[in-house]
């Protein structure tokens, strides 16, 4: 196609700086879970934006962060390997909170080692007064010399068309990488384990979003009725007393999960949902190397 563009986008920072919610934004459905609490994303997400001469696929990157254990590495290599592999790379920093040294170290670690057109967005400008937001820019010009300084609130949808074009001067000349009905690459099962592993982040606090992981088992259509789904999955927690509070008293919390993710589910697959939930005690989840890759962690070596 003469004159088209398409290429891959990296959207990269620390956690909770908004990625997930602007790659929804940009696609205009929700491909990548998002909650108020820091290291949702887990894993590379893609979603693949359709405009009439041009192709952008976008890598909703985990949240760059310290740890020693397998899964905390597999979301770091996760991340840095999208990095290397995009066109483009796409830094958001939040308005509010200015430049941490945790955005610093990103840039200096990870982008400038690549020189690729990096364009940094500055996210949540509805949380700033409007004359706050030069002087944050100039600041920036003095960290790293980006390509493009582009100020957006994804939550309101501010500046998202701006972004979008912003982006597209620097891809590649290149015909379509997916077909037109495509906007992810994620498997099934995954999509549906990360829709329940976002209403645990939404329903339980400290320690216990972190300590679970879902294994969908199955998926299965109705043997009569093919627009019923049947799932069944596995929620693991590291330990008893989190089992306990998952389950909740009489089953509560585990039916709140359950009925959140069901509905949703059938918003997005446009299909009736029966949901069967587990919960299991798997010590030391983060360490178990099958395991992990079974639950999508693929980039552990």
């Amino acid at each position: 196609m003469e004159n088209f563009r398409a290429g891959f986008v990296a959207i990269v920072g620390r956690s909770n700086v908004g990625k997930s919610t602007l790659l929804n934004s940009i696609i205009g459905t929700k491909i990548s879970i998002v909650s108020p609490k820091p290291q949702t994303t887990r894993i590379r997400i893609l979603g693949v934006k359709h405009i009439k001469d041009a192709q952008i696929v976008f890598l909703d990157t985990p949240g760059i962060q310290r740890g020693k254990d397998l899964l905390t590495k597999s979301v770091v290599e996760s991340a840095v390997a999208s990095i290397e592999d995009a066109d483009i790379v796409m830094m958001l920093i939040e308005a509010d909170s200015g430049w941490t040294n945790e955005d610093r170290q990103i840039v200096q670690n990870y982008i400038a080692k690549l020189k690729k057109p990096t364009i940094l967005v500055i996210n949540k400008i509805d949380k700033i007064q409007r004359d706050l937001v030069l002087p944050l820019i100039d600041e920036s010009t003095k960290i790293y010399s980006f390509d493009e300084i582009v100020p957006i609130s994804a939550l309101k949808n501010i500046n998202i068309d701006e972004l979008i074009n912003t982006v597209k001067r620097y891809l590649p000349e290149s015909p379509p990488l997916f077909p037109e009905d495509q906007t992810t690459d994620i498997p099934l099962k995954l999509y549906i384990g990360e829709i329940i592993r976002e209403k645990v982040f939404f329903n339980t606090h400290e320690e216990i979003p972190y300590s679970v992981a879902v294994e969908v088992e199955s998926v299965r259509e109705g043997d009569i009725n093919k627009d019923i789904l049947f799932i069944d999955a596995n929620l693991y927690v590291e330990k008893e007393n989190h089992k306990g509070i998952i389950i909740g008293k009489k089953g509560s919390m585990l039916k709140k999960v359950g009925a959140q993710a069901r509905q949703e589910l059938e918003l997005l697959l446009n299909k009736r949902i029966v949901l069967n939930l587990h919960v299991k005690v798997k010590e030391r989840w983060k360490e178990d190397l099958k395991l992990l890759r079974l639950l999508g962690y693929n980039q552990i070596s």
